[in-house]
């Protein structure tokens, strides 16, 4: 999983690059709460997701001399990797006493960890499922509002729950590093408040060329090396005019 951006940032989607890949590489875990009879909406699950990143990055705990900032920093000197894993009943309990960052969408519930080395995964992270996080919508999402960042999905490519909910968190993060401390600090206090939808594909070629944070997928599951999966819209970044 990676990303490229208008504001350049680089990602496991970038060419390779040397210095990167001979880093340590480090992984973002994330864990989706899908209990057998009361699974989450799909959206839900995305938008959760993408705030969980947001939400560790805004956390105390990521700066300075703070107790997660080292593994952060390694992350993200690295490849940005996530990885979104499944957990329900005890499982769900045994990652929640891990030591992370739970956070709630209208029912969703997705926990963050603090980055780890990609061999060494805490053991009740390791046995949970990467697949079967295969989640719907009910009924169409409404309209993205024009006032809300928006984290608009390649509509040419079909994607897992869980490989959205990372590219997802991807957008959000570049959106993250693109901003300046004042919108940043705005966008916390806001909640993270933010939407996922689909872009109309008539839309897309506009999106991916507006200069605004691009997600670019480094291919190591589902989808081709290269694909453009998600444009990261936020207002503090379109292009005046």
């Amino acid at each position: 999983m990676s990303h490229t951006s208008a504001p350049r940032a680089d990602s496991p989607a970038d060419p390779p690059r040397d210095t990167r890949d001979r880093a340590p590489q480090f992984v973002l875990p994330l864990v989706v709460r899908i209990e057998r009879g009361a699974p989450p909406a799909r959206t839900d699950a995305l938008e959760t997701a993408a705030r969980a990143v947001l939400v560790l990055l805004g956390d105390e705990r990521t700066r300075d001399d703070g107790e997660w900032a080292e593994a952060v920093r390694s992350w993200e000197d690295a490849r940005i990797r996530k990885v979104v894993r499944r957990a329900r009943g005890a499982e769900w309990r045994r990652a929640a006493s891990l030591p992370g960052i739970t956070v709630t969408g209208a029912a969703a519930e997705v926990r963050v960890f603090p980055p780890i080395p990609l061999d060494g995964w805490p053991k009740d992270l390791a046995k949970l499922q990467v697949s079967g996080t295969e989640l719907d919508d009910p009924e169409p999402p409404a309209a993205a509002g024009p006032a809300q960042p928006v984290l608009w999905l390649n509509p040419e490519l079909e994607m897992s729950a869980g490989k959205a909910m990372a590219q997802a968190g991807h957008g959000a993060q570049l959106a993250w590093w693109a901003l300046g401390e004042a919108d940043r600090r705005a966008w916390r206090d806001a909640g993270f408040a933010l939407t996922v939808r689909t872009a109309a594909r008539a839309d897309w070629p506009r999106l991916t060329g507006s200069g605004l944070p691009l997600v670019r997928d480094a291919g190591f599951t589902e989808i081709a090396p290269g694909s453009c999966t998600v444009v990261a819209d936020h207002p503090a970044l379109r292009p005046a005019g």
